[in-house]
């Protein structure tokens, strides 16, 4: 194993040199939280793979592929599809709004008052998601060096925590880019077909598994919605995905960087799906699915390849656990901290901001890691966090870039009331099951729309300046939005 301990230690340095190297580039708010909304095609499409498809996405899939086959590829599969709706139809909106966060958003369309409670939704999606995501460091490194669990989540988000705290979105941008690049290697063009090989090609693999494993909608008509509503509507509205879109440098970047993204995450979710139906012919008898992807790589590849694979399983890892972690830091210190301590309107002193972000990045790091070691059940975690995003944000969001008619009461109705709805639900049918979500959903939709209706409209001058920010008139603001007259 020395070869291969050699590439992720060569790896694991050059992360915390990218940090090092973007502190140099961070020296404004802008540059720290958005990299100076100046990336390009290329690095705009790679970075927002590398964020979206983690550890489950990894792992996960994989896993997914050996319990389900081709079937399995449906999670990865809604992830990108969300991608995709979000470049083409809202990405360029998004871009030219200029803001930070989804909270200030809402603010700026509703006229103010829905930011703080829409911030701590966001804020607890964003933390879980980061807790999740350094949860899986102990897969990985326990295959690595035989480490336990608790100084396995310690190490690797360690190194998280400190390139993400020097640079900001620079260093997590320059760090993405390599981790795309190596997953693409890793997993695309040497565990994909090493593992079809070994797996003696399709025709074998056809021969020995059940027909189930190749039909398309083999995981299920209900599981597959519920996939499209959780994740491909949870990639329209979480933090982590928006924070990518504000650093692109211009509309046609965000709208074709993004589409190139989604396209990419397609390819990667039929990748994992056909590594994890070639691990059950291989391993037919695993303890657990989620088992599939250390097994075959520790087993079927060589000596350096094996290397660079688990390091593109910690390059997954990596990436959505800095984009989580950024974004939980932002919402923290801009949507939340800023607010209660009445310090809305930024001091202006550069300087002082990006020490406050970073200050928070690091604070927001440490608890990770804290709620990492300490939490068991990842999944139920993670379920609770996306069913709260979509159940609470999915409609006043949306409703606010696609109908004028919305009210800053109707957003705070459907936040409150599809957030409780959501909560109650999850306590009565179960965390994992289908139904909070899709009738917290209901709830928030319904009491957007009535509440919204029975309410007077948003002001003229709110929906005015709303109306430049969307078209890109107005210059990036500093001041609080435009206050409604309710």
């Amino acid at each position: 194993m020395a070869v291969d301990y050699t590439v992720i230690v060569v790896y694991l340095a050059g992360m915390l040199a990218m940090g090092w190297w973007g502190m140099r580039r961070a020296k404004s708010k802008s540059e720290f939280l958005v990299a100076g909304r100046r990336l390009g095609p290329a690095m705009y499409s790679g970075t927002m793979a590398a964020i979206v498809l983690g550890g489950a996405s990894t792992i996960g899939g994989v896993g997914l592929g050996y319990q389900y086959g081709l079937s399995g590829a449906w999670m990865v599969v809604t992830i990108g599809l969300g991608i995709l709706a979000l470049s083409v139809f809202f990405s360029a909106r998004i871009a030219r709004l200029k803001v930070y966060t989804v909270s200030e958003m809402l603010d700026l369309r509703y006229g103010g008052k829905a930011g703080v409670i829409s911030g701590v939704v966001m804020w607890a999606y964003t933390l879980m998601l980061a807790v999740t995501s350094t949860i899986a460091y102990a897969t990985i490194f326990d295959v690595l060096f035989d480490v336990n669990r608790t100084l396995a989540i310690v190490l690797g988000g360690s190194i998280v925590v400190a390139y993400s705290t020097l640079g900001g979105m620079w260093s997590i941008t320059l760090t993405d880019m390599v981790q795309f690049v190596v997953k693409t290697i890793g997993v695309l063009l040497l565990l994909l077909p090493i593992a079809v090989v070994r797996a003696g090609g399709f025709g074998e693999m056809s021969d020995r598994l059940p027909t189930s494993y190749f039909d398309p909608l083999g995981i299920g008509g209900e599981t597959i919605f519920t996939y499209v509503l959780i994740y491909t509507f949870g990639m329209l509205i979480g933090q982590d995905i928006w924070q990518r879109v504000f650093t692109a440098r211009s509309d046609r970047t965000a709208r074709w960087g993004g589409t190139a993204a989604g396209t990419y995450c397609l390819v990667y979710a039929v990748a994992g799906a056909v590594i994890g139906t070639a691990a059950r012919v291989l391993y037919p008898e695993l303890g657990s699915p989620d088992d599939a992807f250390a097994t075959i790589v520790k087993d079927e590849l060589p000596v350096g390849v094996r290397g660079l694979v688990l390091a593109a399983a910690l390059a997954a890892v990596m990436s959505t656990s800095s984009g989580a972690l950024i974004a939980c830091a932002t919402v923290a210190n801009n949507d939340i901290w800023s607010r209660l301590r009445g310090a809305a309107r930024p001091s202006g002193d550069a300087h002082d901001e990006v020490k406050g972000n970073r200050l928070f990045i690091l604070v927001m790091g440490v608890a990770v890691i804290c709620a990492a070691i300490a939490l068991n059940d990842v999944v139920e975690a993670l379920t609770v966090a996306y069913n709260l995003l979509v159940g609470g944000l999915l409609v006043p969001i949306l409703g606010g870039l696609l109908w004028k008619r919305g009210t800053v009461r109707g957003a705070l109705a459907a936040v409150t009331v599809g957030g409780l709805a959501v909560i109650g639900l999850m306590a009565g049918y179960g965390i994992l099951a289908n139904e909070p979500v899709y009738y917290g959903l209901l709830a928030s939709l319904a009491a957007y729309v009535v509440v919204s209706l029975v309410t007077r409209p948003t002001d003229a001058a709110v929906l005015a300046a709303w109306r430049d920010r969307l078209t890109g008139h107005a210059p990036e603001s500093v001041s609080e939005p435009v206050p409604a007259h309710q």
